[in-house]
């Protein structure tokens, strides 16, 4: 089955877009001092982290709820996709909530609509203009940067915008500046393929420009672009050269990874490595090109490293050196540490000095931190992954003791439930001759864990847990989720039913609900024929209607939907919660005549 969904924007990522004003229209910005910092998501100092600010448009005082239930909806479509789901640890993220004298947005949904008065004048139609498409979303640039400097220790470099509009019209648009409507069935799929382009450099897959007609032949020299190809799949082997790690593995986003027709908006003379992912189609999941190079996209945005002992002068072989790290959800970091390139310990961000016995003299001792993650294999991104700090240790000199007591610092953020497969991770104080240990208990049983508890190899059962970390005097508890989300579904009245296989003549819909027993927007997803998993958003014309499966598809401004060929089919569907638990997947199967 193709599932074609509407294309996120128009222009390419290296476009800048600001509102171009209509005659007789000049919105009036608000004072920042009028706008509200929510933070939503603080895993560490802003300045230390990739921020995410979403700022809200067109909505008002009364609006807000609304806006609160978007980017609820936009951030866990977000954290359902990987990598953003196991590097989510690395994000820091920040609502700024902008009351509107007036609801949503100008030329909504054409140009004979208000122009409205908005702190950030987004706009539909490229800013109002008669030549500009229609779902062309613009703002105004200095207004959200204005707004995004509210959020200290932020800045152009370790910030993506993301600018909601109160429409439930589809349109968005990406590069610098990210917009997306808030309230569009399909709006949330927008952020994933926006950062795609604003943060991993990865370039559009579609094979048209223009929607409705067909892009044309590539005549071009070989691509720069990661995942764009002139070579063939034994060229790629032979030289080593794009995908060719990847060749013949199933794609994350269905199919095979291999070498498909079409790309950089032309229809032939330049090949993908799949035949949808989402730099192609919304809905699906980033293939394993473009994963991998959001991953080192998102781990370059922060330092792998976070602080250590100061390595400015020669330290004493009587104290004991300390690391802190990154810490991703799904997975602890590599540790491992050297001396005199001898390696002494795998693992732990502590190294006390005097259980070594150094020789008298002075030694090196080297410190690495590195990120063991499948989703990399190009050596040369797994070195950017990589990060060393080296010591001169001197035996002849004597540390004095620095009063520090032992204590928590850093940790994961315990104000909402974690999922039962994350890592918990608690960093501690550190006093300079003596390690501090950190007591871990789940229900009050005490394990065993360093610094991360990966708490998937404690294979907890069903319910909500109670996670505790200690050191010194101090004690920090999370709640553990390990329900699981479910999902219903329903489909439209068959020709024909048998137990869980049901017979449809020409058409028929599905409907998922997903639910869970915490708070949080639950994303429901479905893949047909074992294809790629693909986020149930309802219909593109309405997030309250079901998706639509006959032999030809619908088409709706130019893209094709739903097209399923006649014959039997299996659809599997399962749902994900904002913890990130998945619920097991469950299956029925179709025959479509």
């Amino acid at each position: 089955m193709r599932i074609t969904p509407l294309r996120a924007l128009v222009l390419s990522s290296a476009v800048s877009l600001s509102v171009v004003a209509v005659p007789g229209w000049a919105a009036a910005a608000a004072a920042p001092g009028a706008a509200t910092v929510v933070p939503v998501q603080v895993t560490g100092e802003p300045g230390k982290r990739f921020n995410l600010i979403v700022l809200g448009d067109g909505y008002t005082e009364a609006d807000m709820a609304t806006f609160r239930a978007d980017v609820d909806k936009h951030l866990n479509v977000l954290w359902s996709i990987e990598p953003f789901k196991s590097y989510r640890s690395y994000v820091n993220v920040y609502r700024v909530e902008i009351p509107s004298a007036e609801s949503g947005v100008s030329c909504d949904p054409d140009l004979a609509s208000p122009r409205r008065e908005t702190p950030l004048r987004m706009a539909f139609w490229g800013g109002c203009r008669p030549q500009g498409p229609q779902r062309l979303l613009t703002l105004d640039q200095t207004a959200a940067t204005r707004y995004a400097d509210m959020v200290a220790g932020t800045g152009s470099s370790n910030r993506q915008i993301l600018a909601l509009g109160n429409s439930r019209t589809y349109g968005g648009a990406g590069g610098a500046y990210a917009t997306a409507s808030g309230g569009n069935a399909m709006s949330a799929l927008i952020s994933p393929h926006e950062l795609g382009h604003s943060l991993g450099g990865l370039q559009d897959e579609y094979d048209y420009y223009q929607r409705g007609e067909p892009g044309g032949t590539y005549t071009g020299a070989e691509p720069a672009s990661l995942h764009h190809t002139l070579l063939t799949e034994e060229q790629m082997r032979t030289r080593r050269a794009k995908w060719w790690r990847w060749l013949g593995e199933r794609s994350e986003s269905g199919g095979t990874i291999g070498r498909y027709e079409g790309g950089l908006y032309f229809t032939r003379g330049v090949w993908r490595p799949s035949e949808h992912s989402i730099m192609k189609t919304l809905g699906y999941y980033f293939d394993q090109v473009g994963r991998e190079r959001m991953t080192q996209a998102v781990s370059q945005k922060v330092s792998l490293l976070q602080d250590a002992t100061p390595a400015d002068r020669p330290v004493g072989a009587d104290r004991v050196l300390w690391v802190e790290t990154m810490h991703p959800v799904s997975h602890a970091l590599r540790v491992t540490w050297t001396v005199d390139g001898r390696t002494v310990r795998e693992g732990g961000h502590d190294l006390d000095l005097r259980r070594l016995r150094l020789r008298p003299g002075t030694h090196s001792v080297t410190v690495t931190v590195s990120d063991p993650t499948g989703f990399v294999r190009d050596p040369a991104v797994r070195d950017s992954l990589t990060r060393t700090r080296t010591w001169t240790v001197d035996t002849s000199l004597t540390t004095p003791p620095d009063g520090t007591p032992d204590g928590l610092a850093d940790s994961t953020p315990a104000n909402v439930p974690v999922g039962a497969r994350s890592v918990v991770y608690a960093e501690t104080t550190h006093p300079a001759k003596r390690p501090v240990k950190v007591r871990w208990t789940v229900d009050g049983r005490p394990v065993r864990a360093d610094r991360d508890l990966d708490l998937k190899r404690l294979r907890l059962r069903p319910g909500t847990h109670r996670v505790t970390a200690t050191a010194g005097e101090t004690t920090r508890t999370w709640t553990v989720d390990a329900t699981p989300p479910v999902t219903g579904y329903e489909v439209s009245r068959p020709a024909a039913k048998r137990g869980e296989h049901y017979t449809f003549d020409d058409r028929f819909t599905l409907r998922l609900t997903p639910k869970d027993d915490q708070d949080g927007y639950v994303v429901g997803e479905f893949r047909v024929d074992g294809d790629g998993w693909f986020t149930y958003f309802g219909w593109p014309t309405d997030s309250n209607a079901p998706f639509l499966f006959t032999p030809d598809g619908t088409t709706i401004d130019h893209l094709v939907y739903g097209k399923l060929p006649r014959g039997r089919h299996t659809i599997e569907y399962r749902a994900i919660d904002a913890a990130g638990n998945y619920g097991s997947p469950k299956r029925f199967t179709v025959t479509l005549r």
